[in-house]
């Protein structure tokens, strides 16, 4: 049964959350932990469009230390909550 590129997201969504603040993931180590997970079923195109689905809807966001890397947004220390 082939993965859609919602649960490519999810499942993306849910390794950067984990490891916010332990460890940075660029898009390539996202995209090869689903191919690694899914098998065939999953291609670097999907991998592509489930990145771009989290950064356009705000969940995730690109920041660039010395690389590019996806993390998730940060919050002002006088942002309302």
């Amino acid at each position: 049964m082939p993965v859609t590129v919602e649960q490519l997201a999810e499942e993306m969504y849910e390794m950067v959350k984990e490891a916010m603040g332990k460890k940075s993931f660029k898009a390539t180590d996202l995209t090869k932990a689903m191919i690694a997970a899914h098998g065939e079923t999953v291609t670097k195109d999907d991998c592509k469009h489930a990145i771009r689905l989290l950064i356009d809807s705000g969940r995730c966001v690109y920041s660039y230390f010395g690389g590019s890397f996806i993390t998730l947004p940060h919050k002002e220390g006088a942002a309302p909550e």
